[in-house]
């Protein structure tokens, strides 16, 4: 929000998250943050659907040892197994009637079901990049690279 001390500018990152990072700014962590206690296992929800079942269990194990998933973000990943859901079930509906379906006036219209995989690629999109399910907060995850490792055919290039 801007205008608001403590409040405008970039999220804070958990000191969790900056421990898997490896600190990369060497900065002092917070050690008084909140603990709202690590996940280690939880059952997918009963109301979810089949997609987002399949979701949940292949990235909540994933998260789990990471130890990335606490307690409170839970329903962040309910939100993006759920959207999961809802984009399976709107591709489907699309294949099946195309991207065009008649209207109540017998005319051609756009499916509906476009909008439904917009809303629901922008919900994993936001939900996915909190829990680092996407390249760019994989790499806010990890840090920077090693610049000692030799594994880079360019490095000699560089180093002149």
């Amino acid at each position: 929000m801007p205008g608001v001390a403590g409040r405008s500018g970039r999220r804070p990152k958990p000191v969790a998250k900056k421990q898997l990072a490896g600190n990369p700014g060497k900065r002092k962590l917070n050690t008084e943050e909140p603990d709202f206690g690590l996940v280690r296992s939880i059952d997918c929800p009963i109301w979810m659907g089949e997609f987002g079942r399949e979701m949940w269990d292949t990235v909540c194990p994933l998260l789990c040892r990471e130890r990335v998933l606490e307690a409170t973000d839970v329903q962040n990943l309910e939100v993006y197994c759920n959207a999961y859901d809802q984009f399976r079930m709107a591709q489907a509906d699309v294949q099946k009637h195309g991207v065009t379906v008649l209207g109540a006036s017998g005319s051609p219209v756009k499916n509906p079901a476009l909008t439904a995989i917009k809303e629901a690629t922008g919900t994993m999109s936001t939900f996915g990049g909190m829990l680092g399910l996407d390249p760019a907060s994989r790499q806010r995850l990890r840090g920077p690279t090693d610049p000692n490792n030799n594994d880079n055919p360019f490095a000699a290039l560089l180093n002149g």
